[in-house]
């Protein structure tokens, strides 16, 4: 069964925002971080940014840091991934994914997919010029 649902994606133009979520539906585990990612095809999945959701702390790619902001949703069981200022090359389809074995302590880690259990389904964010 699914694990992680990613929603929000569209059809943007570019300079907008745009709010990705992802949601734990399954319930079958009790993750330690989450991360995003991002793919175009043909291409390996490229790390965003990654939450840890024992301190909140966060970790950013240098290509995202400013315009891409993780955060946590309490109410919502979900984490959040929000885009500011979309440029034609952030069309990608966008991925979260769950880290339940271990804790990863620095970027070096959370930037490594394998590092990673669980992923959502993607969803795909087109932003037009």
């Amino acid at each position: 069964q699914a694990r992680l649902t990613e929603s929000g994606g569209g059809l943007v133009q570019a300079g907008n925002s745009l709010k990705l979520s992802c949601t734990d539906s399954g319930r079958s585990f009790r993750p330690y971080g989450l991360g995003w990612f991002r793919q175009v095809p043909g291409k390996e999945h490229v790390f965003i940014g990654a939450i840890s959701l024992i301190d909140s702390t966060t970790f950013y790619a240098d290509y995202a840091k400013g315009r891409f902001i993780i955060s946590r949703d309490n109410a919502e069981n979900s984490v959040q991934l929000k885009i500011d200022s979309l440029k034609p090359e952030d069309t990608a389809v966008y991925w979260c994914a769950a880290m339940v074995g271990e804790l990863c302590s620095d970027y070096g880690c959370f930037v490594n997919p394998g590092k990673y259990d669980f992923w959502g389904q993607g969803t795909q964010v087109t932003v037009s010029s």
